[in-house]
C-alpha cells in the first residue's frame, strides 16, 4: 500500500521536527537529549476533508515549534509522528493502533469527523494513550482519557438557530450528513427550533459521497420552508450550495449552517452562491484581536498554500497548548498525572480568546461567534464570551463517575 507523503519542516532553532505521513525522524539539537516527548497526529491531508485537515496540521506544527523554541516541556523536546489519514476511516483505525503500539506516543491530537473520532477513541482508551479531539462536534462524549476542545451545539447551534429564525421564519428544513455528527446535530437543531416556537418540516440525511442534490432541492421547493438548516460535511456536499443557486433558490430561502466554511466554501464558491449564509463557530479567521491576527500571520507566513483557517485549526493549536500546560503543571508526562493537572481548570489564551478546560466534562469553556458570509468572507456579527458546553455538562460528570466511557445522545 502506498501512502501519500507530505513533508513539513519545523523551523525551530532549537530542534527540528518533521511532519510526514510516515513516522517522523527527530534530530536532537540544543536540548542535548534523545528522549523526546512523542506527539501523535492523525489528520486528513488528502481526500474530501483535506481542506479542513491541512490547516490543522499547520496549527499543530506551529504549536510544537513554539513549545520547542521555548525550551520544550519539562526539559524535553517534542517529536511529532504524523499520519495522513486520507479521509479514510480504515486508515484512522490502522494508524491509531500504530501510534499506540509501535510508535508509543505520549499523546494524540487528531480526528476530524465524529466517525473518525469514534474509530480511534476505543484504541487510545485500550492502550492508555491520552487523546485530544480538537474539533467542533455534536457533543456528548464522556471519557476521562479524552479531551474535546472544539465547540458543542450548546455553544454554537443554540445561538445560530434563533438568530436564523428571527431573520427568516419558524418553519425549518434540515439537511445533514448521514453519520453520527449529522444525525445528532440534526436533533439539536430540532430541539432549538422547537424551543423557539418553530417546527421542522423534514430532515434529510446524505452520505459523504453524495454530490447530486437535485431531488432534495425539489422536495424543499415543495415543502416551502422559511429556513434551511444545514449540517452537510466535506467537499462533496459543497455541491448543494451550487445546485441551490442554479435552481434559482438563492435569496428565496435563507440558509444557516453548522459546517459551512470548514472546507473553505466561501472562497471556493462564487459570492452569489455563498453570500448571506449564517454560521456560528468558536473561531473565525476574520477575528481582529491581536492573538488571532498573529496566529493567522504565522501560519500563512510558514505555509502560503494554507486554506481558510477555521475553528478546527484554532482549536488544534489551543488543544496542543492546553495539553502542554497540563504537562508543565504535572511536571510529568505520566498520563494520569497529566489528566489530573488538566482537570485543575487549566486555561490558555489563544487565537479564539481564553479557553478553559471543564473538569466534569473534559470539554472547554470558550467564546462563540455568530457570522454571515459577505463577499466571500465571514463578517462577525456577534460574540458570546465564556460559553459553557452545557449540552454535555447536563449528563456527563467525570468527577462523580470517572470511569464513564460513552457518548450521551440527545433524545427528543
Amino acid at each position: 500500500m502506498t501512502f501519500s507523503r507530505r513533508r513539513f519542516l519545523q523551523h525551530s532553532a532549537i530542534a527540528t521536527t518533521t511532519l510526514v505521513s510516515a513516522p517522523a525522524v527527530f534530530r536532537s539539537g540544543a536540548f542535548g537529549a534523545e528522549n523526546p516527548i512523542v506527539v501523535g497526529s492523525l489528520h486528513d491531508q488528502s481526500g474530501p476533508i483535506a481542506a479542513s485537515g491541512t490547516p490543522m496540521v499547520y496549527a499543530l506544527q506551529l504549536a510544537v515549534d513554539e513549545i520547542n523554541a521555548g525550551g520544550g516541556l519539562i526539559g524535553r523536546p517534542l517529536k511529532v509522528i504524523h499520519y495522513d489519514t486520507q479521509s479514510n476511516i480504515q486508515m484512522y483505525s490502522q494508524f491509531a493502533q500504530q501510534l499506540a503500539v509501535k510508535d508509543k506516543v505520549d499523546v494524540v491530537h487528531g480526528g476530524i469527523t465524529s466517525a473518525s473520532r469514534e474509530a480511534v477513541r476505543p484504541t487510545f482508551d485500550r492502550f492508555k494513550v491520552l487523546y485530544f479531539y480538537n474539533v467542533l462536534y455534536e457533543g456528548g462524549v464522556c471519557d476521562r482519557n479524552t479531551f474535546c476542545t472544539g465547540t458543542t451545539p450548546a455553544q454554537t447551534v443554540e445561538k445560530l438557530v434563533p438568530t436564523a429564525m428571527k431573520k427568516a421564519g419558524k418553519k425549518a428544513y434540515i439537511i445533514a450528513a448521514d453519520y453520527n455528527y449529522g444525525q445528532i446535530t440534526a436533533k439539536w437543531m430540532t430541539k432549538y427550533v422547537k424551543d423557539n416556537g418553530g417546527e421542522v418540516l423534514s430532515t434529510d440525511f446524505f452520505p459523504l459521497d453524495v454530490t447530486n442534490f437535485g431531488p432534495t432541492i425539489s422536495k424543499i421547493q415543495a415543502a416551502k420552508p422559511d429556513l434551511i438548516l444545514s449540517a452537510l460535511v466535506g467537499g462533496n456536499h459543497t455541491a448543494f450550495y451550487r445546485q441551490w443557486t442554479s435552481a434559482g433558490m438563492k435569496g428565496k430561502i435563507p440558509i444557516a449552517s453548522t459546517t459551512f466554511g470548514l472546507v473553505n466554501e466561501p472562497t471556493t464558491l462564487d459570492a452569489a452562491e455563498s453570500d448571506s449564509i449564517l454560521g456560528a463557530y468558536g473561531y473565525f479567521e476574520e477575528l481582529t484581536t491581536p492573538a488571532s491576527k498573529s496566529f493567522v500571520e504565522k501560519i500563512k507566513k510558514a505555509h502560503s498554500d494554507t486554506p481558510y483557517i477555521s475553528e478546527l485549526a484554532a482549536c488544534t493549536y489551543e488543544g496542543v497548548m492546553l495539553w502542554a500546560a497540563g504537562v508543565r503543571k504535572a511536571r510529568s508526562i505520566d498520563r494520569m498525572k497529566v489528566i489530573a493537572a488538566l482537570e485543575d481548570s487549566v486555561a490558555f489564551d489563544g487565537p479564539s480568546g481564553k479557553v478553559t478546560l471543564d473538569k466534569a466534562t473534559h470539554h472547554t469553556i470558550r467564546n462563540a461567534f455568530l457570522a454571515e458570509v459577505k463577499d466571500r468572507k465571514w463578517s462577525v456579527l456577534e460574540s458570546f464570551p465564556d460559553v459553557k458546553p452545557a449540552d454535555t455538562a447536563s449528563v456527563c460528570d467525570l468527577v462523580k463517575n470517572p470511569n464513564d466511557i460513552k457518548q450521551y445522545i440527545i433524545s427528543l
